[in-house]
C-alpha cells in the first residue's frame, strides 16, 4: 500500500487524506504542533522542517511527499528530494515563497503583473515609491499569507508608518512594493498538471476576500471564452517552465477586461474547495493522483457551486445542511480570531437555483453580507 508524506497538517492535509482513502492510500503527516488538524485522520510526526532527523524519519516512512502549505523551506524540501520523490518540485516551491522570484518570472513569461520594486532599505522604500506610485503594498517577500506581512500605502505620507510596520523584516525576508490595482473582479484558476505533463483546468472562479482572507468562492465564474483562455495559457505556461506535478492556483485581478497576475500558491487551494462536491475530480483527488502518476481526473463541473469560508469560530450547520446542494466541512480546529475553521459548498444544477439557495442561508446565518456578493453574479443577465 502507497504512503503519502505531506509536510504541513493544517485543512488542506486534512483534506487530501479524506480524498485518499478512496484511492486505497495511506498517509503520513508532518507538523510542527501536535494538534495539527489532519492529525485527526492521519499518522502524524511532530518535528520542526528543518531537523534532518525529522525529515529522515518522514522519508523512510513514505512512498512520495508533497505539501499542504508553501511556507515549508526549500531547502528542506531539496533535502527531501534526494531520499523520496517530491513533488511539486523543490524549485517550484522556492519561486512561490518569493514574491520577487514569481513576479519576475510572470513577467517573463509574458503574464501582466502590476508594478514591482524591491525594497531592502528606507532609501530603497522611496525610490519604489517613486518607480511604483501611490496607492501601493508593502509586502514581505517572503511568508506572508492571508493578509498578513502587508501594510497598504495610500500616500507619500504613509512610508514612515510602512517601514516601522515591516522594515525590520527587510533583512530576515526581503520586502517588496507592488502596486495597488484598481481590480473589478478577482479571479483565481486552480490547474493541475501530472508527471507525463497533462495539464488540466477547472473552470475558472471568482472570489471575494475581507481583510485580505478568503470570504466566498463561485464556480464557474461568469466570464467570456476569450478571458478564461487567456488565465488557462497563463497557468499552462507557469505548469511547463517550472516542470510542476499536482495542483496549483494562479490568483488573478481583472481591470478593464485584461487579467493581471497576483500570486502562485503551489499546492491545493482554499478557491479550489468547492471541487470536492462541485466537479467530477476534486482538486485534493487529482493533486493525489498527479503525484502518483495516476490518469488525472476530469475537473468538469456538476452544475454551479459557491463555497463560503467559515472564519474564527464555526456557524450553525443546520441552514446549509438543510439545503438539497448543501455540504458541510468542520476542520475540526479550535476557534480563533482570524483562522481558517471550516468551509460549506452550496451546490445546484442552475443559477437562480443556487442563488435562492445562499439567500436563504444567509438569512438563517446572519451571512447577508457575505452571500450578497456571488448572489449578485448569479442574478445578473
Amino acid at each position: 500500500m502507497t504512503t503519502v508524506g505531506i509536510l504541513g497538517g493544517g485543512q488542506l492535509a486534512r483534506m487530501l487524506a479524506l480524498s485518499g482513502a478512496p484511492l486505497g492510500l495511506r498517509f503520513l503527516v508532518m507538523d510542527t504542533v501536535a494538534d495539527a488538524c489532519a492529525g485527526q485522520f492521519a499518522p502524524l510526526l511532530v518535528g520542526d522542517y528543518r531537523d534532518e532527523a525529522a525529515l529522515a524519519e518522514f522519508a523512510s516512512k513514505v512512498d512520495v511527499a508533497t505539501f499542504d502549505f508553501e511556507n515549508v523551506p526549500a531547502e528542506s524540501a531539496e533535502w527531501l528530494s534526494a531520499r523520496v520523490p517530491v513533488f511539486p518540485n523543490p524549485r517550484a516551491l522556492a519561486v512561490a515563497q518569493d514574491r520577487l522570484a514569481e513576479k519576475t518570472l510572470f513577467r517573463e513569461l509574458g503574464i501582466p503583473v502590476p508594478e514591482f520594486a524591491a525594497v531592502a532599505t528606507r532609501a530603497e522604500l522611496d525610490g519604489a515609491l517613486a518607480t511604483v506610485g501611490v496607492p501601493c503594498i508593502l509586502k514581505t517577500r517572503r511568508l506572508g499569507y492571508d493578509g498578513k506581512g502587508q501594510f497598504r500605502i495610500r500616500t507619500l505620507a504613509d512610508a514612515d508608518a510602512a517601514w516601522a510596520a515591516l522594515g525590520a523584516q527587510a533583512a530576515t525576508v526581503g520586502l517588496i512594493v507592488e502596486a495597488f490595482v484598481p481590480f473589478e473582479r478577482e479571479l483565481s484558476v486552480v490547474a493541475v498538471r501530472g508527471r507525463d505533463g497533462e495539464f488540466r483546468t477547472w473552470p475558472l472562479t471568482e472570489n471575494w476576500h475581507v481583510d485580505g482572507v478568503l470570504s466566498a468562492s463561485l464556480a464557474p465564474a461568469k466570464v467570456d471564452a476569450a478571458l478564461a483562455d487567456t488565465a488557462t495559457a497563463y497557468a499552462r505556461r507557469l505548469a511547463e517552465r517550472m516542470d510542476y506535478v499536482g495542483v496549483f492556483a494562479l490568483e488573478l485581478f481583472c481591470r478593464d477586461g485584461q487579467l493581471l497576475a497576483n500570486e502562485l500558491a503551489p499546492r491545493v487551494h482554499n478557491s479550489g474547495h468547492w471541487t470536492i462536491e462541485g466537479a467530477e475530480a476534486s482538486q485534493f483527488q487529482n493533486h493525489l493522483r498527479a503525484v502518483l502518476g495516476l490518469p488525472l481526473g476530469a475537473p468538469a463541473m456538476r452544475g454551479h457551486a459557491c463555497m463560503l469560508n467559515w472564519i474564527g469560530a464555526m456557524p450553525e450547520a443546520g441552514p446549509v445542511l438543510a439545503e438539497a446542494g448543501g455540504h458541510w466541512h468542520d476542520y475540526g480546529k479550535e476557534p480563533r480570531e482570524g483562522r481558517k475553521v471550516g468551509h460549506a459548498t452550496l451546490r445546484a444544477d442552475e443559477p437562480q437555483a443556487l442563488a435562492a439557495a445562499l439567500e436563504r442561508v444567509g438569512q438563517a446565518l446572519g451571512r447577508q453580507a457575505q452571500v450578497a456578493p456571488p448572489v449578485a453574479v448569479l442574478r445578473a443577465g
